[in-house]
């Protein structure tokens, strides 16, 4: 199963502020952290090897500038850029970063930013998303099955009914069955009868999601886990 978690590393040349920075990184549940660096140019180095979704990046450095880094980047990964000077927030934003903080970091604005950043991740990756799939039994054929096109999946008897926009298909199987079969981190098991794509979900209380008009029930021990599933903006 893929990793929901973001694969970030840390470029500052201040020891002191990475250590308080790698420090809110590793209490974030989002994130892990690959690697810090006193400087771009070795960060520029593992950028070439490593695939990295999100740099956070600090500006003000010795022998390349946090802005000189992101003009040699050819893909660049999501960035929160860190600055202890408010003035170089407009030119930030010039780059498309997900976020500016200033230093010293605030721990409520610091996770706000990787919130960001993970919503515009899932954005970029949405074309990969897509392409995901397995094939199931339907109807006497191996039937490839794209995963983005599940809304929600539900028990009916010996056997499960995949929802999609397109078509509903009645499959034999059991839910812990084909559950297993699906990413974790897109879908969740919220009743024992229902599984949910987390994608299509519209709407949700402390009993029920919806989905493309649907009400699904949702039971009260699932709560937390769908909380934690979806990226929650307070």
């Amino acid at each position: 199963m893929k990793s929901s978690k973001l694969k970030c590393i840390l470029i500052d040349d201040s020891a002191i502020q990475r250590r308080a920075i790698s420090k809110l990184i590793k209490e974030n549940k989002s994130l892990v952290l690959l690697h810090e660096f006193g400087n771009g140019e070795i960060a520029k180095d593992f950028l070439a090897l490593n695939v990295v979704d999100l740099i956070f990046l600090d500006i003000e450095m010795p022998l390349i500038s946090g802005f000189d880094l992101l003009e040699s980047l050819d893909e660049k990964p999501q960035i929160i850029v860190i600055s202890g000077s408010a003035e170089h927030a407009m030119k930030a934003f010039d780059y498309d970063v997900a976020d500016y903080l200033k230093k010293p970091l605030d721990k409520k604005r610091f996770d706000n930013a990787v919130k960001k950043a993970a919503i515009n991740h899932k954005i970029v990756n949405t074309e990969e998303i897509e392409q995901e799939f397995i094939y199931i039994n339907h109807q006497l054929k191996k039937t490839k099955l794209i995963l983005n096109e599940i809304l929600w999946v539900e028990a009916n008897g010996d056997y499960i009914k995949i929802i999609s926009k397109e078509r509903n298909m009645l499959i034999l199987s059991t839910m812990k069955a084909f559950a297993d079969n699906l990413p974790s981190d897109k879908f969740l098991r919220i009743h024992k009868s229902f599984i949910v794509n987390l994608d299509k979900i519209d709407k949700f209380n402390g009993s029920s999601v919806e989905i493309d008009g649907k009400v699904i029930p949702l039971s009260r021990h699932k709560k937390e886990l769908l909380k934690k599933a979806l990226i929650i903006i307070e």
